[in-house]
């Protein structure tokens, strides 16, 4: 079985389409949120996502403020004014699947949220000091996170105290051993310095992770930004990757 895992795709159907071609075959799609936000195709992502085989979705912080349950001022200024362009172009369709999302999903021994165990939404994990006190909140084997938009894993073996940090290579298939914590990267705004579109493929018969990245046309999004008006400053994350 191949689950595709992605998260923080943010409005980016380019991204999306790249990752979709460049998988192969999958038989179900673990979504950890942040549909939308930052890009130019909020229904369009929206749409897409929720047509997948075998969904499961999650609730991301923008996804949130998209739909007010976030009070927007808690962003910076120009996060805040995509996300008051996201509130004005969402479809009511796309609001109602975004209304129907969990915070929280465990799915065949694997915790699935957006940001963290202790805090599903909102808070990021960056560091092991973090990670490690994140243990303690779920008891499955494995959990998929997103938010920082950085493919990393934590991992902590039984004997361990301090969980230890993975900043992988791509492509890298790894054979996973518990209890750790993964994050494919993201789809739509990579912030690892590699502007690609970052996701992983999950294979819960082989017990295997796999990181992988995928070219995409940048500047295409980037037009659409324009003519959007969005904040150019998120335009040009997409280039740099940061």
């Amino acid at each position: 079985m191949r689950i595709l895992v992605i998260s923080d795709l943010h409005a980016n159907l380019t991204a999306l389409d790249a990752v979709i071609a460049d998988a192969g075959a999958f038989d179900a799609v673990w979504c950890l949120g942040d549909l939308v936000g930052y890009g130019p195709d909020p229904n369009e992502v929206v749409a897409r996502v929720r047509a997948f085989p075998n969904l499961v979705c999650l609730l991301g912080n923008h996804d949130a403020a998209a739909l007010k349950v976030i009070d927007a001022d808690t962003f910076n200024h120009e996060a805040r004014l995509a996300i008051y362009w996201t509130q004005q172009s969402l479809t009511d369709g796309s609001v109602f699947f975004l209304q129907s999302l969990p915070e929280r999903q465990v799915i065949n021994g694997v915790t699935l949220v957006h940001g963290s165990p202790r805090q599903p939404v909102w808070e990021y994990l960056l560091d092991t000091r973090t990670a490690t006190l994140n243990f303690s909140h779920f008891d499955t084997p494995y959990c998929f996170v997103g938010h920082t938009h950085l493919p990393v894993e934590y991992y902590l073996p039984d004997e361990a105290q301090i969980a230890r940090l993975v900043v992988p290579e791509t492509p890298l298939e790894l054979t996973m051993a518990p209890r750790a914590i993964f994050n494919p990267g993201s789809v739509g705004q990579p912030r690892d310095r590699d502007p690609r579109a970052s996701y992983a493929i999950y294979n819960p018969d082989h017990n295997t992770w796999e990181y992988r990245r995928v070219a995409y046309d940048i500047p295409a999004v980037q037009a659409r930004m324009k003519t959007a008006k969005l904040p150019e400053r998120h335009s040009q994350r997409l280039s740099s990757g940061w």
